[in-house]
């Protein structure tokens, strides 16, 4: 087989492992996986994790952190003492998904983070072009 026949399998074979050519899209490339951040409130984190479970999300990073928005900043009082509270403490799930997934995953994080108060949150969705399990090696979506 000749270098440049042989070259070119190879990057076919590439962009097949990355992308995905969706019919619904007529002449759209997709990515075959999506990255899910959603920033929600601390104490909804167990209820969004266990209907993330139900979907067959198996792992994902759990990072606290603090936010601020559209939420109004409110007054707390210490020690006598009144000061304005600029950022609200937060937790932030990050975890792939298949493209496949993505709108039953982002509607389950949105049903089970919801409060329908302000300072419930976002969710980003990310195309994620690769992913490698270190352990294993695995790549892509099988990777998840």
């Amino acid at each position: 087989m000749p270098l440049g026949e042989a070259t070119d399998k190879n990057a076919v074979t590439l962009l097949r492992k990355i992308l995905l050519r969706e019919a619904s899209c007529k002449g759209c490339w997709h990515y075959a996986m999506k990255l899910i951040n959603a920033i929600i409130r601390p104490f909804k984190l167990e209820e969004v994790k266990e209907v993330l479970a139900r979907l067959g999300v198996t792992g994902m990073t759990v990072i606290e952190v603090k936010s601020f928005g559209r939420h109004k900043d409110h007054t707390e009082t210490y020690r006598g003492s009144q000061y304005t509270v600029d950022y609200q403490p937060k937790v932030k799930i990050e975890f792939a998904v298949t493209d496949a997934m993505k709108d039953q995953v982002v509607a389950a994080i949105v049903q089970a983070a919801r409060t329908g108060k302000s300072g419930d949150g976002r969710v980003f969705v990310s195309p994620l072009e690769e992913m490698v399990h270190i352990r294993t090696g695995e790549s892509g979506d099988t990777a998840i």
